[in-house]
């Protein structure tokens, strides 16, 4: 559909828009998923029995019950809402320097931003990462460390969040600032498969 333009002296927004003009975004929700037991980190298929008991957490876009890929499920991420996102720390996700690797948070970060930019997408829309700056403030070896992510603006192309990461007993483990595209879903050709 072509852009309407305004007729001149008429206020137009950012997006081109005649001002007060809104695109129909609709939230997106999220279906509910199982707890983190049923992910691959914990030896079970990745989507989890058909019939699982929900444990109250959502997850992101996939609609999948469980993790959705093979990162998730590693880390053991657990949604609770688009945004937010828990873990449990286990030995695994520990460095050689007996600390929480910085990939953990970072990767926590970008997840727990990216779907809660999802939830404000409509069906046509795909998002990417385009950046995020990450300030490591301090660290944790045990419990369970929270991401919470909120969308400071978004226009028709880009998307800028805000994260910060706590620990179980409230410390602030991490700040963020994160930038993503949004783009058109690109139509399969026909024939092609999925």
């Amino acid at each position: 559909m072509p852009i309407q333009r305004p007729l001149r002296g008429e206020p137009v927004s950012c997006a081109g828009r005649p001002a007060g003009e809104r695109p129909d975004r609709r939230s997106r929700s999220l279906p509910a998923v199982t707890d983190s037991s049923q992910s691959p980190a914990h030896g079970t298929d990745s989507a989890g029995p058909a019939d699982a008991p929900s444990g109250g957490a959502t997850t992101p876009p996939s609609g999948r019950t469980g993790a959705f890929d093979g990162i998730t499920g590693f880390m053991g991420m657990r949604w609770t809402d688009p945004q937010t996102v828990s873990l449990q720390i286990r030995p695994e996700l520990i460095n050689a320097g007996g600390l929480l690797s910085g990939v953990v948070t970072y990767a926590l970060v970008d997840y727990c931003m990216g779907s809660t930019l999802w939830a404000q997408t409509t069906a046509e829309e795909r998002i990417a990462t385009i950046s995020i700056s990450i300030n490591y403030i301090q660290t944790a070896t045990e419990g369970e460390i929270t991401c919470s992510s909120e969308l400071d603006r978004r226009n028709r192309t880009t998307g800028v969040m805000k994260s910060a990461v706590h620990a179980e007993d409230g410390r602030l483990l991490v700040t963020a600032i994160g930038s993503y595209s949004i783009f058109p879903r690109r139509k399969r050709p026909a024939g092609e498969s999925a």
